[in-house]
C-alpha cells in the first residue's frame, strides 16, 4: 500500500512541473512550435539519465526509485522512460532492438493518434 502512495505523490509533482512546463508553449513560441513538449521530453531524459546513473553507483530504497522514476518522473514524461530503455539497449549491444524501439514507438505512436482520432470522428458522426 506504500508503494501506490509513493508512486501517487511523486506522479502528482511530475504532473503539476509538467503543467508548470506546459506555459512555454505561448511564452516562447506564440504556441507556434511545441516547445514544452520538446523541453520536457529533453530535460525528462537528462534527469532520468543522470538519476540512473546515481542509482547504478549506490544502494537506493525501491520506494525512493518508486518515487522518483515511476512517480515523478512518469508523471512529468513518459518519454524519459522509453529513452532510458533505448539507453540501456544500446549500452548492452543491443543495437537493433534499440533501432527497433525506436521507430516502433514513433511510428506507431504517430499512427495510434490518428487511428484513435479517425475512429472517435467517425463514432461521433454516427451519433449525429
Amino acid at each position: 500500500m506504500l508503494r501506490f502512495f509513493v508512486i501517487a505523490l511523486g506522479g502528482a509533482i511530475g504532473t503539476l512541473l509538467r503543467y508548470i512546463a506546459g506555459g512555454l508553449d505561448y511564452r516562447f513560441s506564440g504556441g507556434v512550435f511545441p516547445i514544452s513538449t520538446l523541453v520536457v521530453n529533453i530535460t525528462g531524459s537528462l534527469a532520468i539519465g543522470f538519476l540512473w546513473g546515481i542509482v547504478d553507483r549506490f544502494a537506493i530504497s525501491p520506494n525512493v526509485r518508486l518515487f522518483v522514476f515511476i512517480g515523478i518522473l512518469g508523471g512529468y514524461t513518459t518519454f524519459s522512460t522509453f529513452s532510458l530503455e533505448t539507453f540501456n539497449l544500446m549500452r548492452d549491444g543491443e543495437y537493433r532492438i534499440a533501432l527497433m524501439n525506436v521507430i516502433l514507438s514513433v511510428i506507431l505512436s504517430i499512427g495510434a493518434v490518428f487511428l484513435g482520432y479517425f475512429v472517435s470522428k467517425t463514432l461521433l458522426n454516427l451519433y449525429k
